[in-house]
């Protein structure tokens, strides 16, 4: 718990100093900083193992460093210097750490997802015990590419673990905008034979004690594993500020505080602390 308590405190103080200099103009990228989903990336990479493999997207600073990458790296990478984690070159968004277990990081929505399956193929054809993990937002199950993968991975039983941070939101798009009333994220992915749980994202030992479920299933052939863990974004989409210091009218600062959806917001039911206590999992 101390170590998982340190990840969380790395991750939060690293993206903090970093939207806090951000205004200087120096970092010369556009940034989705991932305040307050910290608890998603930690629990899960601290569930994986020497080999295995991380992919994430956009929002990519908390799984880099709760992989074990680079701050320094990191920090370098968005002011465009040579010995950032990516050259200089990949910015916010296309983050690297190989040696750490981190592949990669992209902006296309649904597009590390088809990757992370490649590579659990890859493990999975060379005899290997290893796992792929994949951290994506909820709007990435409006892509078609998204259920292609997912579909190929439970075909294949693919050692592959499926993160879905819902924050609540695409953008300024909130769930009931984009999903039809009733919707649950996880009946969508059973209709694939997929393992599938709702676990609390804001809270490091529920997700860590899901996680480990779902990476011992994926690593011993029984196939793959969907984690929909419910959190919520704080920052704006795009950059350092608090939405409604941004003048936003999408969201309140109630609301923030909260870490509940906005008026008109798909409403989701109650989760316990962890499905595996609450004999969820399916």
């Amino acid at each position: 718990m101390v170590d998982l308590h340190r990840a969380l405190l790395r991750v939060r103080m690293t993206e903090e100093t970093l939207a806090g200099r951000y205004p200087e103009q120096e970092m010369r990228t556009p940034t989705h900083f991932g305040t307050g989903q910290e608890a998603v990336s930690v629990g899960v990479c601290s569930a994986l193992g020497e080999g295995d493999m991380v992919y994430t997207h956009h929002r990519s600073h908390n799984a880099y460093i709760a992989r074990g990458g680079s701050v320094y790296e990191l920090a370098a990478e968005l002011y465009g210097r040579a010995d950032g984690c990516s050259l200089g070159r990949g910015g916010s968004v296309h983050l690297t750490a190989r040696d750490k277990g981190f592949m990669v990081s992209s902006a296309i929505l649904a597009e590390t997802v088809a990757t992370a399956v490649g590579t659990a193929l890859a493990f999975a054809m060379d005899g290997k015990s290893n796992v792929a993990a994949c951290f994506f937002g909820e709007g990435t199950l409006d892509e078609g590419a998204f259920y292609e993968a997912i579909n190929f991975a439970s075909i294949r039983k693919l050692p592959v673990v499926f993160a879905c941070e819902n924050n609540l939101y695409a953008t300024e798009s909130p769930l009931s905008v984009r999903q039809a009333e009733g919707s649950d994220l996880c009946e969508r992915v059973r209709a694939f034979k997929i393992t599938s749980e709702r676990v609390d994202g804001n809270d490091v030992a529920a997700v860590y004690d899901a996680a480990l479920c779902g990476v011992e299933q994926a690593r011993t052939g029984c196939g793959p594993v969907f984690l929909e863990c419910m959190t919520y974004r704080w920052r704006e989409h795009v950059g350092p500020m608090m939405d409604h210091d941004a003048g936003r009218s999408y969201r309140s600062k109630a609301d923030r505080c909260l870490g509940r959806p906005g008026s008109g917001a798909a409403v989701r039911r109650p989760i316990g602390r962890t499905g595996a206590r609450n004999g969820s999992r399916s």
